[in-house]
């Protein structure tokens, strides 16, 4: 993996200018958040005396902006430095990057921070290709760790006694992080809830049969907004009057979790075929069947999910004309990772 060093460039949001710092900045550095001792109650150097101070640490970041490897932000909000976001350790050899970020108290619970992270992230990924970008906060202050979560990153252990306090406190230090490959996949369950999708009521199915099986509707699963389940159709699949197997399709494209998107790591369409009858293409003409139903739900893409040790399944995937989307890490809320699972792979059957 080869990084692309840039540099701090300007980064435009909804609501902030993402820049470089200048010493004209000395004022609203010390005034906005730098002699506040709420503000660097938790972060690694003391609150600011004087706008002096400020001054000094400014005009060091001004000669290390050089350095296309130097990467540190003043967050400008409503024409004010009201903060500052930038690298607090770079590991070159394993393209990691570990970020640090204060803001004022005033501007506290106004989603600023997050939004200011989330430009961060998106720019180190997508333009400096970064492979993994981690952030840390003392136990003590959480809301620096909803942060962090806002952003997609997650929680991966606990620094035990990591904080020594200059007043002799001593503190654990909550460690999140996410991958290059987490934030690509974070874009495509973006883009998929934007797709089209028509739920007004479960449709009166028409036959669903190729002559070979065919398929008998078992359930029609209400969905559950305060659970945030979508609407399901439950099926048999049948050969003559013999039951071969099961399979389902799930309408919508959210569905549960903390970004609501169990349906992006589970899929639309899940199948099963009785082990004697496996071998016979059962599974594929099960998943052509079901394509008029999701159609009729105004649904133009479905998601097929395997394990990645699930040879049969990946198969059945190819022989559909699916497009390989890329191999994911289970988070840990989902069921699957909860029963052993670590990577699933995720396919795309387009019916445009």
């Amino acid at each position: 993996m080869m990084l692309t060093h840039i540099g701090t460039n300007t980064i435009k949001t909804e609501r902030l200018f993402l820049r470089r710092f200048t010493l004209n900045d000395a004022n609203d550095m010390f005034n906005n958040y730098a002699c506040d001792d709420e503000v660097t109650r938790f972060l690694s150097w003391k609150s600011q005396k004087n706008v002096g101070e400020a001054e000094k640490i400014i005009k060091i970041w001004i000669d290390a902006y050089k350095d296309h490897r130097f990467y540190n932000w003043a967050i400008e909000y409503e024409g004010k430095v009201i903060g500052g976001i930038g690298a607090e350790e770079f590991d070159e050899q394993n393209c990691s990057y570990q970020l640090g970020y204060c803001i004022g108290r005033d501007y506290w619970g106004k989603g600023i921070m997050t939004e200011a992270l989330k430009a961060i992230i998106d720019y180190l990924f997508d333009k400096v290709n970064m492979h993994r970008i981690t952030a840390k906060h003392d136990v003590k202050n959480p809301a620096s760790g909803k942060v962090m979560q806002h952003t997609g990153m997650r929680y991966e252990g606990t620094y035990i006694g990591h904080y020594v306090r200059s007043d002799g406190d001593i503190s654990d230090a909550l460690v999140y992080a996410i991958l290059k490959d987490e934030w690509e996949a974070g874009k495509e369950i973006a883009y998929y809830k934007t797709l089209p999708v028509v739920f007004n009521g479960f449709i009166e199915l028409p036959e669903l049969s190729d002559g070979v099986i065919h398929l008998v509707c078992t359930a029609k699963k209400p969905g559950d907004s305060e659970k945030k389940y979508v609407p399901a159709y439950d099926f048999a699949i049948c050969k003559g009057s013999e039951k071969i197997g099961e399979i389902n399709l799930r309408i919508g494209y959210g569905g549960f979790g903390p970004d609501e998107s169990s349906l992006y790591y589970g899929g639309h369409i899940g199948y099963g075929v009785d082990e004697k009858h496996r071998g016979n293409g059962y599974a594929v003409r099960a998943c052509r069947l079901l394509l008029p139903v999701a159609k009729a739900h105004g649904m133009i893409k479905l998601l097929i999910t395997n394990n990645v040790t699930n040879t049969a399944s990946r198969r059945v995937c190819e022989k559909l004309g699916t497009k390989f989307i890329r191999t994911v890490r289970l988070p840990e809320w989902t069921d699957m990772y909860k029963n052993g699972s670590r990577f699933n792979n995720i396919y795309e059957l387009s019916m445009e």
